[in-house]
């Protein structure tokens, strides 16, 4: 188990907790009479799911290709040999489909059964959130190596972060 907190880099999880609680804290401010505690719970474990999905596909992409054998610093547990690739494989997968449904409940508490154009966009930008954590080092074309990694965390862990989840208390975009 110490290997899976540790594969899940721990201390990356506060920083991209901070959109949603800078977000979560603009709606309370917008309207406190109506604040919806479970979309922040639901908001935070999402985003913590992202988080670990993320240094979970990190882990396994690089170690595939072989990019932290020789790492300096903190080991990653693929090229280190103490979790095989597949073992980590099946862990990204789990925590996607995990981080899923943590999505889906969220939308369904934010939006309802009577919002499906929210819903919809919601949906989409959940979904490409999750290949977005996983494309990072997976795949042929993993655009981390290509100097996009900051662009993507910008756009995901920033902008989507604090007004995705603004957008989720308030339902609209409060550009004042």
């Amino acid at each position: 188990m110490k290997h899976w907190i540790q594969a899940a880099r721990l201390r990356t999880l506060p920083l991209s907790l901070s959109g949603i609680i800078v977000g979560s804290g603009y709606a309370y401010y917008q309207n406190p009479d109506n604040y919806n505690y479970t979309i922040l719970i639901l908001a935070l474990l999402t985003t913590l799911g992202l988080q670990i999905l993320s240094n979970y596909a990190n882990d396994y992409g690089d170690g595939i290709k072989g990019t932290d054998r020789n790492r300096i610093g903190e080991k990653r547990l693929v090229a280190a040999g103490i979790i095989t690739a597949q073992q980590m494989k099946n862990a990204t997968i789990i925590t996607g489909v995990v981080t899923f449904v943590l999505s889906l409940a969220l939308i369904y508490v934010s939006f309802g059964k009577d919002n499906f154009s929210f819903s919809l966009l919601f949906f989409l930008l959940g979904l490409s959130s999750i290949v977005a954590a996983i494309k990072y080092t997976v795949g042929l074309n993993a655009y981390g190596y290509s100097g996009f990694g900051d662009v993507a965390v910008f756009i995901f862990f920033g902008l989507v972060s604090v007004l995705g989840s603004n957008f989720l208390y308030v339902h609209f975009l409060d550009w004042k």
